[in-house]
Formats: C-alpha cells, structure tokens, sequence
C-alpha cells in the first residue's frame, strides 16, 4: 500500500519531546514540477530506513533515478519523524547544490541529536544555507499527512496532548539553531551586558 497504517504513523511522527524506541525515520514525500504559475504533481509516498541506509540517502538514490530535467523547477516537501543527522544533512546540501532547479521543504516531527550534540545542528544549518528551508510539524502539517500519507478510514486527525505545546518548544529550538552564529553571539554579549 502507498498509505501508512495509522498506528504506525501516530507512533512515529508524535512530537514527544523525549521519543524513547522510536529508532527508525520516515519520511513522506510529495515531488512537485513547477510550470510558472502552475504545478504539477509526479509523485508521493512514504519511506523508512532500510538495512542501515539513512532514509535521506535513500530517498536521493531513488530522485537521482529520474533524470530530472535541468530546465524544469521541481518542489521537493518532506515530512519527517525525526531531523537529518550530521551525515545526511550534507548529503542533502550537496544534492541541493548539484541541482540548482530543485526546492526542499522539510517539515520535521522532531529533532534528532547523536551523542555529540554540535554535530547535529552544524548539520541542519549547512543544510539551510544550502537552501533547504526546515521548519516543525504543526497541527496543520499533521492533518496534511494524514491526509494525504495514511490509511486512515475516513476518520478525522485528532491532536493529542502536548502537540501544539511540543510544536513551539521545538520551533523555538531550530529557529536558535538555524539563527547565524554572529547573531547567536550577539544574543549573549546583549544578556551579559543585561546580567542575564
């Protein structure tokens, strides 16, 4: 089936702050062709890590199959569970650099840090400069998904505890993370100077 169960989806793209056992990614994906004013849409689905491949790479092994036409515009959207690591972030940034004609959207249920906990955000902010623009799931990006990505029945999406609570927290988190580090130094000599 081209659709997630439901249960498999709540369990993985809940925005819990603390996400224990939840090891694998999806991500679910809509590629876009943009004419002008138009767009067209070529493909959806989901994906999920396989056999130690981060589901980033996979995903560009399977756009890289495309032959993508330089002349055209394409717009890439992601939703997923987790944000990329070190690794798949500057996989991502150099593929966006290749293909200059391509746009990436990832809205990201949480966001994931490795043990070395400055190797993660070097990496998101890498892939933002790359032009990737990266924001959290809010309610609205949970309704879309499951919409569009799960076998839901025709039942309705319905927020659990904590969603919307766990969308700021996390917005406010990447939005430090992606500010340039200028301004992050910034922000500390404006608090020292305060005493805060």
């Amino acid at each position: 089936s081209l659709l997630m169960k439901r249960k498999l989806f709540l369990y993985n793209f809940k925005n819990l702050r603390w996400a224990k056992g939840r090891r694998e990614t999806y991500l679910c994906y809509v590629v876009k062709r943009r004419d002008s004013a138009t767009s067209c849409s070529l493909d959806f689905g989901y994906l999920r890590n396989k056999m130690g491949c981060h589901v980033e790479v996979l995903f560009l092994r399977y756009i890289s199959a495309w032959n993508l036409d330089p002349g055209l515009c394409y717009r890439i959207t992601w939703f997923t569970s987790w944000s990329p690591c070190y690794d798949c972030a500057r996989h991502v940034a150099d593929f966006l650099r290749a293909y200059p004609n391509l746009t990436l959207r990832i809205f990201t249920a949480r966001l994931y840090f490795c043990e070395d906990r400055k190797a993660e955000p070097e990496g998101l902010r890498r892939l933002h400069q790359a032009g990737a623009q990266i924001a959290i799931m809010t309610f609205k990006d949970y309704f879309y998904c499951w919409n569009t990505f799960v076998e839901n029945r025709e039942k309705t999406f319905k927020a659990w505890e904590g969603l919307h609570e766990n969308s700021v927290h996390l917005s406010r988190k990447l939005r430090r993370i992606l500010l340039p580090l200028y301004e992050v130094d910034d922000l500390r000599d404006a608090f020292k100077i305060l005493g805060l």
